[in-house]
């Protein structure tokens, strides 16, 4: 019996390295790990989206289809007239140089132009300019940044108007001409 005793007490002892309490070992530690990262995640992801304005939802989707069909008659009266721009941006200078033509000749009046971030609408700008007699606008823009912008040129009473994509810096300067036969 003696020797069942000793046996049994090899085979119940207790190894002294787990005596620590359960904020001592590592491994409830390691699984905990993964749930407090998702929680971390989670309040990050809530974080973000509580603060962030979402740009890409409209609230009237009638008004808006309203004004794309207005918008697809300004672009049949820019093929009517003809119109075409070539800008380019003097990074040096903080200018952006556009010469503005209707019908091959100089078009003369006040023009709006907009560069419309692609994803943040509080990076749009907005400049306006009367062209000179040659059709040519020179316009103060400081720093552009680092963006697909999307481009809209338009007269003051927007009777017409030209759209087209600039990748800036890629892309040093754009053309937008009218489409000879636009599309619906």
């Amino acid at each position: 019996m003696n020797t069942m005793t000793q046996q049994l007490g090899k085979r119940g002892a207790r190894d002294p390295r787990d005596d620590k309490p359960w904020y001592r070992h590592r491994w409830p530690w390691l699984l905990m790990l993964g749930p407090a990262l998702v929680v971390v995640a989670g309040v990050i992801t809530g974080w973000i989206a509580f603060t962030r304005q979402d740009a890409l939802v409209v609230d009237d989707y009638y008004k808006q289809g309203k004004a794309i069909n207005a918008d697809l008659s300004r672009d049949r009266a820019a093929s009517a007239l003809g119109m075409a721009v070539a800008m380019r941006y003097d990074a040096a200078r903080g200018r952006l140089l556009a010469s503005v033509m209707a019908a091959g000749k100089p078009y003369v009046g006040k023009v709006v132009l907009r560069l419309v971030h692609s994803t943040q609408p509080e990076k749009d700008i907005l400049l306006q300019g009367q062209t000179g007699r040659d059709g040519t606008l020179d316009l103060p823009l400081p720093m552009l940044e680092i963006a697909h912008w999307q481009v809209q040129v338009e007269n003051q009473q927007r009777e017409w108007r030209l759209a087209g994509r600039w990748n800036w810096p890629r892309e040093r300067d754009i053309s937008l001409k009218a489409d000879a036969a636009p599309t619906l």
